[in-house]
Formats: C-alpha cells, sequence, structure tokens
C-alpha cells in the first residue's frame, strides 16, 4: 500500500459487487484502487474491465497471487469462500467476503483463527452494520425513550427467484435461506442484544426438489434476560425488511433495515404514549460506510471481526440443529 490507498482484487463478477461493492470502491479514491476483477469466463472479466477500468483475469489463484493487490474481496457463491478466503488469507491478502462466510461453524472457524494468526482483516459484508440508522435505533434504546426491552423481532423474506437456475436453490453450492436471508436477522439481533445469545427455537421448511430450505423462524434469547428475539426469514415469501423493537413504554419501527438503498433517506417509527413520530435519515451510502470501517481495521490494525464472525457461526450452526430437534 501506498499513502494509505488499499489495493482491491475482486473474484467474481456477481450481482452485488457490481450494483454497489464496486462503485463504492471507485468512489473511495483516496482510500481504495481497484486493481482487478477476475471470472473464470473470460468475457465477463473482460466486461467488468472495460467498465472499472481494471484488470481482466480469467483464473481466481493468478488474482490471490499478485503482489499488487492488498484485499480480496469475494462475492463468490457460498459453497467457495472456504477454498478462496483461505488462499487469499494464505497468500497475504485482507478479505471482505460476502455473507454467511462459510457454509459452517468448523470452517468459520479456522478461517478466523487463520486471519487472527497472520493480523489479517476478514469481514462479511453485512452494510447495514454501518447505516446511520441503525446506529440511532441504538441511541433510542439507550435513550430510554421506549423503556425497558421486551421484545426484538425482525425479518427477511422476498418472494420465489425467478431463475430456478438460482444459486440459492442449489445445495452443492451452499444455497437455502438460512445462510442468506436468515444470516441478517441472526446478525441484527446481536447488534441489539449482543453477542451473548443462544437459540432457543428454530423452524426451517426445507424443498424436497431443491434440496434446500426455503424459509425459517426462531428466536434468540439472552442469558440472564427474558428479551426474547424472533426471527423470520425466507426466499418464498412476501417482501418483508424490517425491525421492530418492543419496549415497555414503546415502539421502534424501520422498514428497510438490511437494504436501505444508498442515496434514499431511511424512515424510522417511534410509537409512544405520546405521540407517533418519524424520524428521517438523510441519504448515505452503508457500502461506502462499511468500505471506510474495513479501511480503518486495515490501517490500524484493528481485529475485531474475528470474536463477530465466530459467534456468527455458532448462531447458524445452533439454528439448524434446533430445527431438527
Amino acid at each position: 500500500m501506498s499513502s494509505g490507498v488499499i489495493r482491491v482484487g475482486v473474484l467474481g463478477c456477481a450481482n452485488i459487487s457490481d450494483r454497489f461493492v464496486i462503485p463504492a470502491i471507485k468512489a473511495l479514491t483516496e482510500l481504495y484502487e481497484l486493481v482487478a476483477v477476475a471470472s473464470r469466463t473470460k468475457t465477463k472479466a473482460d466486461q467488468f474491465a472495460d467498465k472499472y477500468d481494471c484488470l481482466a483475469i480469467d483464473d481466481y489463484q493468478e488474482l490471490v497471487s499478485r503482489d499488487d493487490i492488498d484485499l480480496v474481496y469475494i462475492p463468490l457463491p457460498n459453497s467457495l469462500h472456504y477454498e478462496w478466503v483461505k488462499k487469499s488469507l494464505l497468500s497475504g491478502k485482507h478479505v471482505l467476503v460476502e455473507k454467511s462466510l462459510a457454509c459452517n461453524q468448523s470452517d468459520v472457524q479456522e478461517l478466523s483463527e487463520l486471519s487472527r494468526s497472520k493480523n489479517l482483516i476478514l469481514m462479511e459484508n453485512f452494510q447495514f452494520r454501518f447505516h446511520s440508522q441503525l446506529k440511532k435505533i441504538k441511541e433510542l434504546i439507550d435513550s430510554g425513550v421506549v423503556g425497558e426491552l421486551r421484545l426484538v423481532k425482525s425479518c427477511f423474506g422476498f418472494p420465489p427467484f425467478p431463475d430456478a437456475n438460482n444459486i440459492r436453490y442449489s445445495p452443492t453450492l451452499g444455497g437455502g435461506a438460512l445462510l442468506d436471508a436468515g444470516a441478517y436477522p441472526i446478525k441484527v439481533s446481536q447488534e441489539i442484544l449482543g453477542v451473548d445469545l443462544t437459540v432457543a427455537a428454530a423452524r426451517l421448511e426445507h424443498n424436497s426438489e431443491l434440496e434446500v430450505d426455503l424459509w425459517g423462524s426462531g428466536q434468540l434469547i439472552q442469558k440472564n434476560s427474558s428479551v426474547v428475539s424472533q426471527i423470520s426469514f425466507g426466499f418464498d415469501n412476501f417482501y418483508q425488511c424490517n425491525l421492530e423493537i418492543w419496549g415497555s413504554k414503546g415502539m421502534i419501527k424501520a422498514n428497510r433495515i438490511f437494504t436501505s438503498p444508498p442515496g434514499t433517506e431511511a424512515i424510522i417509527n417511534v410509537v409512544t404514549n405520546d405521540g407517533n413520530q418519524d424520524i428521517v435519515i438523510p441519504q448515505e451510502n452503508h457500502f461506502e460506510n462499511l468500505l471506510t470501517h474495513l479501511h480503518e481495521c486495515i490501517s490500524e490494525g484493528l481485529n475485531e471481526e474475528v470474536g463477530l464472525n465466530i459467534n456468527q457461526a455458532r448462531l447458524i450452526e445452533e439454528f439448524k440443529r434446533k430445527s431438527c430437534e
């Protein structure tokens, strides 16, 4: 790195990288430089390279091994995360990877410990963590405006995908709702209630033809507390993307908690005995916010993500086990 600029290589030409992550990288010119995009299909790599003015590579290992790359962004299918996160870390690269980090807890544990041993940052791309609406919700809770917490409720679900070949429907590619949509409400439960949670109840609806789970719901509880987090998620649902905080004196509601579009205002609704108030959060780009935070972690050697990664994987594994009881 020179002058604090982190040089980035992207593994794969996924939709999320094209719509959100690469544009955010390109916008933060004082922090990042996009060096290369790799795809196993040279045509796709060339298209991205032309669009974003970077190198096109048709071999993942070639990108990971380059000396002019500091950070690898991995938006590949879940089943490929373990292999390429590990190869990136072993090549001395920091890693930003799409959720879920890996398909099972033991792989996440291994990768997280590897990142720590090599003093490298390994972060899951939960961009909503860095949106000001979540920060404001935490401030409202801490202020006592809704009293003592009674219940946290979060939902993230959407209608069936039109393409039957979507990777989320493929068991061999690490598909299924829990590792995709379900990861969000599990994560936000920790953001609100802390990491000291356990899964008290869980249900997953498996599709026998696709061999993946399509939707699920469950309850996470705090140790030594009566507060419960109810979560619901799925691929066969009416669209929902919300968070509700129920307290002894009121409620807080956010209807686009996970996917507030960059460049649009976010609305937080607060209801108490004193009335109903909408709090408007000015437009911002939470992908850029995440990348700014990631730059700080890399520059200052702050490896706070290790514990967060491990805890997220633990709760997902608990959810799987509980759903089989």
